[in-house]
């Protein structure tokens, strides 16, 4: 079917980038932490690449399972998940502080909760 450790790699990458996001997110709390300072700027723009990581690796994930594993968690959106990426990839210019700060606070740690219930249960 696929190659355990290369899905378990891969799955890695992304437990990693969602406890980036958390992290960095940990010193914001409101959105205008985001927008008003050189420094909250940047920190906006270091979550929005941990979040292309996770969307690019769950991209690549469903394509070396041929789409097997992320349906078997349906507690998240994988296809926002991964749309989100491509927002961020395409529409850079146009990101609305708003959505990475929600996507933040009540999505990530959602994510990094399922995908360390799927290494623990794949390994």
């Amino acid at each position: 079917m696929h190659n355990k450790e290369l899905v378990l790699e891969i799955l890695r990458q992304i437990e990693d980038a969602a406890s980036k996001i958390c992290s960095r997110f940990q010193a914001i709390s409101q959105v205008s932490d985001f927008t008003d300072n050189p420094a909250g700027v940047e920190k906006m723009d270091a979550i929005c690449m941990m979040m292309i990581v996770i969307g690019e690796s769950l991209k690549n994930l469903d394509k070396i399972t041929s789409g097997m594993v992320l349906p078997q968690y349906p507690e998240v959106d994988w296809k926002k998940a991964k749309g989100m990426r491509d927002i961020l990839t395409h529409h850079y210019a146009d990101i609305n502080a708003e959505a990475v700060f929600f996507t933040c606070k009540e999505k990530i740690p959602l994510l990094r909760e399922t995908i360390t219930k799927i290494i623990e249960e794949l390994g």
